[in-house]
């Protein structure tokens, strides 16, 4: 059994804040709406030391506005990855030399939150 921290990958629009549109999400004067439970859960994986990694297709150029938005709700990360677009992701993993896997996805309904994801 691996006892090593897990690494959360975790956009940020639709999953973590209500999704805005990128011309109203790239205001420096936008507010971000926290989506139920975010700030609970991002605790909860932080305290079990898990390593946060926020993704986005928010361009590179907007990171400066983006790490202030996300500041202002209080969302904490370890680690922040601009710019990936829009399109459909795929997390590409080798498997442990057991067999076990090593990498999972969760696909959720626009702005549901994470406050039910359990890993």
């Amino acid at each position: 059994m691996d006892v090593r921290p897990k690494t959360i990958f975790c956009d940020i629009d639709g999953t973590l804040v209500k999704h805005a549109a990128p011309s109203v999400a790239a205001n420096p004067n936008h507010k971000m709406e926290l989506l139920e439970g975010t700030l609970e859960k991002l605790l909860e994986w932080d305290k079990k030391g898990y390593y946060i990694i926020l993704t986005t297709g928010r361009k590179e150029s907007l990171r400066d506005i983006t790490k202030k938005q996300l500041s202002e709700v209080g969302i904490f990360y370890d680690q922040l990855v601009m710019g990936i677009g829009g399109g459909t992701r795929y997390l590409i993993n080798d498997k442990k030399p057991e067999g076990t896997e090593a990498a999972f996805s969760v696909c959720l309904d626009r702005d549901r939150g994470i406050k039910d994801i359990n890993i």
